[in-house]
């Protein structure tokens, strides 16, 4: 007679490196526990208490913190602009990111104006592609979108590219006029996606930079005295009443300044959003939102228009729609887990 010894089941998983990740105090957005997780070739498959499972590496974190690898929305690798060129690639700029515990970057492609941005998402992939050290996806930088190339943006949602870039700044360069901007945030909200607008009035701007050269006023300062907050916030205004001349239209603001923009742009939104018409986010760093939220808080009362935007703004804030940087973590929008789950990244490993 044989007789069996049964010990506890151990799973089997897919021979790949794994990581067992011990005794760790796990912090999230939205969580603070001890346990164990177990790491199998480049993802996360099990998160336990006292974990008995075989692994390559077995690291002890007792009284440590573990943390979710960070991502960065913002990113421009190997972009060419100006005359020049920056200077991270891929490579080396996915890189330094590991090191500092990125673990995905959204980066942008640039459409090249009078060609496909289906082609400039092929560029950006190919100097992507087998360079990269951690997961990465893209924006797409839209310059010109006439309408028979409109169905361009349903093809890139479908690849995984879901928010897109115009520009109201660099004439010549990066600027889309009205139509363009008006037609993209319309297929945008039939689509389920997002346009996110640079907003300030580049023709003006481009105006004083050449009043500034002609004075020799070349210091660093006068980068910012050529961008007065006022064209920025006119260009708020301008994007949010293109926006909201059709009810699906979904733009976000990346803003500079945003505690003086509510006073001179953002107000509008609280007036308008009350019709429910089209929905708009704005951008900014965590020191800006509490920046707002104590420049809204003390007028909250003051008058109903002020009382509005602050709960606007604080609803924003408090349901998490920025990430440690820049970007937008969660909209309200179709497909509303982009930066979360990342469908559109390509994976490393």
């Amino acid at each position: 007679m044989i007789t069996l010894e049964i010990g506890p089941v151990k799973p089997h998983w897919e021979r790949k490196l794994s990581v067992l990740i011990k005794n760790g105090r796990i912090v999230t957005a939205v969580d603070d526990y001890y346990a164990d997780i177990f790491i199998n070739g480049s993802q996360v498959v099990l998160i336990g208490k006292d974990l008995a499972i075989d692994a390559d590496k077995v690291i002890d974190a007792s009284g440590k913190l573990v943390i979710p690898g960070g991502i960065d929305p913002h990113t421009h690798l190997e972009l060419p602009f100006g005359g020049t060129t920056t200077s991270d690639t891929f490579e080396t700029g996915t890189r330094a990111a590991a090191h500092g515990g990125t673990t995905c970057i959204i980066d942008f492609a640039v459409q090249t104006r009078g060609t496909s941005t289906l082609k400039a998402l092929d560029d950006w992939h190919a100097k992507a592609q087998s360079k990269t050290a951690i997961d990465y996806a893209f924006h797409m930088i839209v310059t010109d979108m006439p309408q028979e190339r409109i169905g361009e943006m349903r093809s890139l949602a479908d690849n995984g590219i879901t928010s897109y870039k115009l520009f109201m700044a660099y004439p010549g360069a990066l600027l889309s006029d009205d139509g363009t901007i008006f037609r993209a945030m319309r297929k945008a909200g039939e689509d389920g996606t997002l346009v996110c607008m640079h907003a300030e009035n580049g023709i003006v701007i481009d105006e004083l930079v050449k009043i500034a050269l002609s004075q020799r006023h070349i210091e660093p300062k006068y980068h910012a005295l050529t961008r007065p907050t006022r064209l920025e916030a006119e260009g708020v205004h301008r994007a949010l009443a293109i926006a909201f001349y059709d009810e699906r239209a979904v733009t976000a603001l990346e803003t500079h300044d945003p505690q003086k923009i509510w006073r001179e742009g953002l107000e509008w939104i609280s007036r308008e959003s009350t019709r429910r018409w089209g929905k708009a986010f704005l951008e900014a760093s965590p020191a800006s939102q509490a920046e707002v939220l104590k420049s809204l808080s003390d007028r909250a009362g003051d008058d109903d228009a002020g009382t509005r935007l602050f709960a606007l703004v604080k609803n924003q804030v408090a349901r998490g729609f920025y990430t440690s940087q820049r970007g937008l973590k969660e909209l309200d929008y179709k497909g509303n887990a982009f930066y979360a789950e990342c469908p559109g990244c390509t994976r490393k490993g």
